[in-house]
């Protein structure tokens, strides 16, 4: 890795050190007292304070304050980054085209800056989130019931995307609402306004399937529930089936004799 770090640099320093590194296109990372203005879909502006600035070559540009996780003010990647000196002042600006916006920053007081040009290649690999379930639902669906039958997935209604719509051993339709972590009332409340949906609406997709429309189940899906969403779910004549979300990792998966 190539890298260049200056401590406590005049800004005339400081804009030679970013301009060579926009050049070069690495990674920029400035600690320093800084103002920031926003213009855009909307205006803000944040007075003086010691930040984080990052500057990605992606055109990525991110400003951090000493708590959250989100950055305070951002642009995202193929945003255009250019500086220039005002007076004593270092001046970054990060230019998006569409929509136009620009996020003007106002550096003074540097206490260090660096870049370098670092190399990354790896895809970040998930697992344990909504969509692992879906996946291993459709492929093992009885983990719901006994003669479950997934139709489709992610299926649009007014309020939203049904992540799982299948049919019982009855046929029964059956809604099912996904949450990878722990239950609370709004999924509930989320699964409701689904039943709803589908209950208000002759349904083109009920005569494909052919699915009579006898009884339409809504099956709120999750590791656990909170007890009040919990003693909801009872009172709106909701199902709760308690399913962990798969925590396997597609490098973690060995080949073996089982697969052939």
């Amino acid at each position: 890795m190539k890298y260049k770090i200056l401590e406590k640099p005049e800004c005339e320093k400081a804009y030679e050190l970013v301009e060579e590194a926009l050049r070069k296109r690495a990674t920029i990372i400035l600690f320093a007292c800084c103002r920031v203005e926003y213009e855009g879909r909307a205006l803000s502006q944040l007075n003086w304070g010691e930040r984080i600035i990052l500057i990605k070559p992606d055109g990525s540009f991110l400003i951090h304050q000493d708590k959250k996780v989100e950055p305070v003010n951002w642009q995202p990647p193929k945003s255009r980054t250019r500086c220039y000196l005002k007076g004593d002042r270092l001046m970054l600006e990060s230019h998006r085209r569409t929509p136009k916006e620009l996020l003007s920053v106002e550096v003074r007081h540097i206490q260090f800056i660096n870049y370098a040009n670092v190399e990354d290649y790896e895809e970040l690999e998930q697992a344990g989130y909504e969509k692992d379930m879906s996946d291993m639902i459709m492929k093992r669906p009885h983990i719901i019931e006994e003669g479950f039958t997934p139709k489709t997935r992610e299926y649009a209604v007014e309020h939203g995307f049904i992540d799982i719509l299948g049919k019982d051993s009855d046929g029964n339709l059956m809604i099912l609402e996904l949450k990878a972590r722990k239950a609370g009332v709004n999924a509930v409340k989320q699964l409701k306004r689904y039943l709803q949906d589908m209950e208000n609406t002759d349904n083109a997709y009920l005569k494909e399937c052919k699915v009579q429309k006898k009884k339409i189940r809504g099956l709120l899906v999750a590791p656990s529930i909170m007890d009040d969403a919990l003693e909801l779910s009872e009172e709106e004549g909701i199902e709760f089936v308690s399913v962990e979300p798969p925590r396997e990792l597609k490098r973690d998966k060995k080949i073996t004799l089982d697969a052939f």
